[in-house]
């Protein structure tokens, strides 16, 4: 297995892939982590300067009522220095969880995009191994990127907090358990790529779904449940349930406070998001045992 695994890791530093995903994640990184950083200005301010800052020149004596209770929301929401910390330290998580379950993709489906499959199983004929090697170092590069993403987020985050006047926050179990499950979002999702790769073997049309899924499944997920809780099932545990939807469960799985009102705990996003990473790596390690490579 270590062979497998240092072989796998020899392709990867072999070609330009290690450094276009490393770039990537620099660079989602750095901007999530500006836009973050404005938020949680924002957000920090006591509640007279954030009613102050969105009044756009208007009295807010004559703020329509729902106006002030909306920006109210928000404020309470995220103005914990806790719930913030735990953001910015994560904020390479919302492109970096992606580019993680694309690399798993790729592992795989390059066998079949550069037509390397057949001499790879040749030469190691137990395909689980294969699978299991592949696994296993999507997770090591996965870590990686968690790990450079979390350095940059921490150090630039120290400071401004710091220049914020609240300090690091890093003494909140909130915010240490935020960045470790980060690193465990991170895992799964590249398992979770591997798995998805090896259940549909063309490069274009995994990484195509893949990414469609993510970006788009947060917020069809918030519009499709809004829509059944309005019209079909008008209970709370219904707008709950969207937590099955991967990306909205990566979301609740860091998050110390609700994403959403009717969010469940972290522990409900981690188990969902585990639970699709073990499932689509056993299917996929399953059909490439069965079906025939050439």
């Amino acid at each position: 297995m270590t062979r497998l695994v240092r072989a796998e890791l020899f392709k990867l530093r072999t070609t330009s892939l290690w450094w276009l995903f490393a770039g990537a994640t620099l660079v989602s990184t750095a901007l999530m982590l500006a836009v973050n950083l404005v938020q949680a200005h924002e957000l920090l301010q006591p509640f007279d300067k954030f009613v102050a800052l969105h009044a756009h020149g208007r009295n807010v004596a004559q703020m329509p009522p729902e106006f002030l209770n909306r920006l109210r929301g928000e404020w309470n929401l995220g103005h914990s220095a806790v719930t913030q910390a735990a953001t910015i330290f994560t904020a390479g998580q919302l492109i970096g969880v992606l580019l993680a379950c694309l690399l798993g993709i790729v592992l795989i489906t390059s066998e079949f995009h550069q037509q390397t499959a057949t001499t790879t199983f040749l030469f190691t004929p137990h395909r689980g191994a294969v699978i299991a090697a592949k696994l296993v170092t999507a997770v090591i590069v996965a870590a990686a990127s968690w790990l450079a993403s979390t350095v940059l987020a921490l150090v630039v985050g120290a400071i401004f907090l710091g220049s914020e006047g609240y300090g690091t926050q890093l003494g909140q179990w909130g915010v240490v358990r935020a960045i470790l499950l980060n690193l465990a979002a991170y895992a799964i999702w590249a398992v979770f790529g591997v798995g998805f790769g090896a259940l549909i073997r063309s490069q274009l049309a995994a990484t195509v779904a893949a990414t469609v899924l993510y970006l788009v499944g947060a917020a069809a997920a918030s519009g499709v449940f809004d829509l059944l809780h309005t019209y079909v099932i008008k209970r709370d545990w219904m707008l709950t349930a969207q937590v099955i939807v991967p990306p909205v469960a990566s979301t609740v799985m860091i998050s110390p406070t609700k994403t959403f009102d009717q969010s469940p705990a972290q522990w409900v996003g981690a188990a969902v998001l585990l639970g699709y990473g073990v499932v689509t790596a056993l299917a996929g390690t399953r059909l490439l045992q069965t079906r025939d490579i050439s």
